[in-house]
């Protein structure tokens, strides 16, 4: 499971894939609250609000940083 929240990936090193990411998880609240499920669109927007701090803040692109995936320690 925690394989799943993992957003500290190489994958994830192009700026473009992350500002998509957290555009799209934004997107699907306004489409949630936009249909009528608050619930939903508060849900989404937290996802998004954690995906925005993990990948503009918190992410460090650098090989060897303090949040290298294949760092074992």
């Amino acid at each position: 499971m925690k394989r799943l929240f993992e957003v500290r990936s190489p994958f994830f090193v192009p700026v473009w894939r992350r500002v998509v990411v957290v555009v799209l998880v934004f997107g699907w609240a306004l489409i949630e609250l936009s249909q009528g499920a608050p619930g939903w669109a508060l849900l989404f927007a937290a996802a998004g609000a954690w995906c925005a701090w993990q990948f503009f803040f918190v992410f460090d692109q650098r090989p060897g940083g303090p949040n290298d995936p294949n760092d074992p320690g």
